[in-house]
């Protein structure tokens, strides 16, 4: 077999750092949005 050369806790995760805080930043701001939306609606529409 091929000898094992990855060692755990050694990538440079960066970018998977900044991209995933910019996934959940984008999504929380999604959301609020739409529950505001439904606040509006619920507050004003008939």
């Amino acid at each position: 077999m091929a000898e094992q050369k990855y060692k755990h806790g050694e990538m440079d995760i960066t970018t998977q750092e900044k991209t995933f805080n910019s996934f959940i930043r984008i999504s929380m701001n999604v959301a609020i949005f739409c529950i505001g939306v439904v606040i509006f609606l619920a507050l004003f529409a008939r």
